[in-house]
C-alpha cells in the first residue's frame, strides 16, 4: 500500500479551485464584457500622427462638453469592416473619433475611401503605442467618453450587435449630468 503524501492532495485541490473559478466566471454580470481600468476615469492621452490630410485630435478634444466615441480600427480587421455601417449611423448622432492601426497610410485611407468616413477626426497609430496606452489589445475597440473626458464604457469587438443593449445606454449615461 502506498504511503499518504500531502502532494497527492494538491492536484485535486488545484482542479477544484480552477473549476470553481470557471463556474463562477460564467455567472458574472456580463460574461462578454472586458472591463477597462479606465472606466470611470480620465481617458488616456491620444495624440498620435495625422492620417493624410484628415482632421486629427488629441486628449483636449475628449475634455470638451458632450458625449463622444473613440473607435480603434484598421483596414485589415474584418470585424472593423463589419461594424463600419454601425459607426456611420452612430456618427449621425454622436461625434466619433477614430484611431487607425494600419501599417501604411495608404491602407488606412483606402479603407475610409471604400467604406466612407464616419470620423470627425482620426489619428494614425501605426506602431500601436497609443492603443496600448488605452489598453486596446484587439480590434475593433470602442470607448464612450463623457463631457469631462472620462471613459464611461469600453467595448471590445464590433458594435453592431450591441448598439441597443450596450452602446446607446452608455451614450445616454455619458450625457447625464452628475
Amino acid at each position: 500500500m502506498a504511503k499518504f503524501s500531502p502532494l497527492m492532495v494538491a492536484p485535486p485541490l488545484i482542479f477544484a479551485g480552477l473549476a470553481a473559478m470557471m463556474f463562477f466566471g460564467m455567472y458574472r454580470d456580463d460574461p462578454d464584457s472586458l472591463p477597462s481600468v479606465f472606466e470611470g476615469k480620465a481617458a488616456p492621452e491620444i495624440a498620435a500622427e495625422p492620417l493624410g490630410d484628415l482632421a486629427t485630435f488629441d486628449r483636449s478634444v475628449l475634455n470638451e462638453p458632450g458625449v463622444k466615441i473613440v473607435n480603434f480600427f484598421a483596414s485589415w480587421c474584418a470585424p472593423c469592416r463589419a461594424e463600419h455601417p454601425a459607426l456611420i449611423e452612430l456618427a449621425k448622432t454622436v461625434p466619433v473619433y477614430g484611431v487607425n492601426r494600419d501599417v501604411t497610410e495608404k491602407d488606412a485611407m483606402g479603407f475610409l475611401d471604400e467604406l466612407g468616413n464616419p470620423y470627425k477626426a482620426v489619428t494614425y497609430d501605426p506602431g500601436g503605442r497609443k492603443s496600448l496606452d488605452w489598453g486596446v489589445y484587439g480590434l475593433p475597440e470602442t470607448f464612450v467618453i463623457d463631457g469631462k473626458g472620462n471613459v464611461v464604457l469600453r467595448f471590445a469587438g464590433p458594435i453592431q450587435r450591441v448598439m441597443d443593449s450596450t452602446i446607446w445606454p452608455a451614450v445616454q449615461k455619458a450625457g447625464q449630468p452628475e
